[in-house]
């Protein structure tokens, strides 16, 4: 912990005592795992794909440093920076997603990414971040002025990106923001029974994309009748389980990493299963766990309605992105392409995460009234 005194009246020193210090330990732990199992995993990738053995790491090492940076600088912001900070990313993040469409690189079917030096972008990551912040305001703002349409605007975003999102396609992130989008209404007040006709049009749209999307039909149809062939990486990740055991193989001594593609990215979590064993699941588990509860904890006492939906949207996205990503690895659900939060390797990933966990610490600081704007 800094040393820092209570009566220290500096940027550092107001920050220090007003931010949720638990939740960052949380977030520095995660960070801690991210490094060991991209040292475990990413050699063996590297070797793989005909890349130098040590070059994976360097990148991941880099991304982590400026994640925590991220972390910090965007913790120190006002609730009104973050507004603004959200919204020039949202305008940025959606000019970027539709660029992918026409110049981005296909990987796997879908056009997600750009090609820039040293990093391949994934512009929708930070996308849901922003437009959990954006449509909190929105809604706010409604409430306020009366005659201001902030619903009716928020829909319209939410429209927009997921029709972005379809056209990529990406329907596991539209999932995370549709999921998010509807929480924040219901925690704005809509009536329950919309609550309910809006969930159950979202069973409807993926019970349709099911049937009218080839790569989705086929992903649930490997998640419901897996074989070697068709669900070769989720059955190696659950073989890397059962090798692991209680306390897992030993760091190193793991064999997953050597023959699963995937295994520094959305199968990092196997890498852990195999090598550190359910008692560290488990507390990588719990750390995500901690995170999502203390901060709805924290909300419980809330008064301002901004901090509370765009906290409680932060939290949702947050929470979710880590089970798709466990429950995929131990075939749960079907297999999706999201990274676990500060661990997988992802240089959009991890700076993504590290601006939403920002935000919400920035949020849920301790103000005095003044300190509020």
């Amino acid at each position: 912990m800094l040393a820092l005194s209570r009566t220290d009246t500096s940027t550092l020193g107001r920050w220090w005592w007003t931010v949720d210090r638990w939740t960052l330990v949380c977030i520095a732990m995660l960070i801690g795992f991210g490094y060991v199992l991209v040292l475990a995993s990413s050699p063996a990738v590297a070797h793989r794909i005909g890349d130098p053995r040590d070059l994976l790491i360097l990148k991941q090492v880099t991304f982590l440093a400026l994640a925590g940076l991220i972390v910090v600088g965007v913790s120190m912001m006002t609730p009104k920076g973050i507004r603004w900070l959200a919204l020039t990313g949202t305008l940025v993040a959606l000019l970027l997603t539709a660029f992918t469409l026409v110049h981005g690189v296909e990987i796997k079917g879908a056009r997600r990414w750009i090609n820039i030096p040293f990093l391949s972008l994934q512009p929708s990551e930070f996308l849901k971040p922003f437009f959990a912040v954006v449509t909190a305001g929105l809604l706010v703002e409604s409430r306020n002025a009366e005659k201001f349409p902030g619903r009716l605007l928020a829909i319209m975003l939410y429209g927009l990106i997921a029709l972005l999102l379809k056209t990529q396609p990406d329907i596991g992130m539209l999932a995370v923001i549709s999921i998010v989008f509807l929480a924040q209404l219901f925690l704005d007040g809509l009536n329950l029974a919309l609550v309910g006709i809006s969930a159950g049009g979202l069973v409807v749209s993926f019970i349709a994309a099911f049937f009218l999307m080839p790569h989705v039909h086929v992903r649930v149809e490997r998640f419901l009748h897996p074989t070697e062939q068709t669900a070769y990486q989720a059955l190696t990740a659950l073989q890397a389980f059962g090798n692991g055991g209680l306390l897992g193989r030993g760091p190193g001594e793991g064999m997953v990493k050597d023959i699963l593609p995937d295994a520094h990215a959305d199968f990092v979590f196997a890498v852990a299963g195999e090598e550190f064993g359910l008692v560290v699941c488990l507390f990588i588990l719990g750390i995500f766990a901690a995170i999502v509860l203390r901060g709805l904890v924290r909300l419980v006492a809330e008064n301002d309605q901004f901090v509370l939906l765009a906290s409680a949207g932060l939290l949702i996205s947050f929470g979710l992105q880590a089970f798709v990503n466990m429950a995929s690895s131990l075939e749960l659900i079907p297999t999706k392409g999201m990274t676990l939060p500060f661990i997988s390797y992802g240089g959009s990933s991890a700076l993504s995460v590290a601006v939403e966990m920002g935000m919400l610490l920035a949020l849920t600081r301790r103000r005095f009234t003044s300190d509020r704007s």
